[in-house]
């Protein structure tokens, strides 16, 4: 049975900025991330050597991306939805077959964290 978690935040930027600063955040996150002319972020992640793609749309707010690391690769469907001066950021995380059920839970709680993080870099850039 396909498995799926969507989480949602809400961030004090409006919707352009918190956008282009996602777009900035792997070498926030990651200090060791280096985008290659394919538009890949290469960087050690919490499950080894993982790589990062964003293919985006500003105009309608997509920042659908993948991610792969030694154990797994997902497909993230992900939109920035705007509210006045706040943003709604939205991420569906469907389980990849290489994990168990036990593996995703704990994939989802790290993600937890790192968007907790990943919140507090965009309302921090200028």
């Amino acid at each position: 049975m396909a498995r799926s978690r969507t989480v949602s935040i809400i961030v004090k930027k409006k919707t352009g900025d918190a956008f282009d600063a996602i777009l900035e955040i792997p070498p926030k996150m990651m200090p060791d991330a280096i985008m290659n002319d394919d538009g890949w972020w290469f960087f050690t992640g919490p499950h080894g050597k993982s790589r990062l793609k964003f293919n985006e749309n500003k105009s309608l707010g997509i920042l659908d991306h993948q991610y792969v690391d030694e154990y797994s690769s997902w497909n993230v469907p992900m939109r920035v939805v705007p509210s006045g001066d706040f943003s709604e950021i939205i991420m569906t995380l469907n389980k990849p077959d290489e994990l168990n059920d036990v593996q995703f839970d704990q994939r989802i709680s790290e993600i937890g964290e790192m968007i907790v993080t990943m919140k507090n870099i965009i309302e921090s850039d200028s």
